[in-house]
C-alpha cells in the first residue's frame, strides 16, 4: 500500500503540539490593521486550539504529524 500524503495547505496552517493537540492562528490578523487597537493586534499573535469537531478531519489530512 502506498504512503499517505500530507496535505501541504493544512501543514502550513496548523501546528501539532508535543501532546498531539492541533493549534491554529487567529483569523483577522492581516487585513485592516490600522483601525485596530494595539492590544487587539497583539491578541491576534497567539495560537488557539482547533475545535473538537474539526480535529478528526485535520488528522486525516496530516497522517504523520
Amino acid at each position: 500500500m502506498p504512503k499517505l500524503k500530507t496535505h501541504k495547505g493544512a501543514k502550513s496552517r496548523f501546528h501539532v503540539t508535543g501532546n498531539g493537540r492541533l493549534m491554529r492562528m487567529k483569523c483577522g490578523k492581516s487585513h485592516f490593521r490600522r483601525r485596530k487597537a494595539p492590544r487587539t493586534k497583539r491578541l491576534y499573535d497567539s495560537m488557539v486550539p482547533v475545535s473538537d469537531a474539526d480535529a478528526p478531519r485535520l488528522r486525516r489530512l496530516m497522517p504523520y504529524q
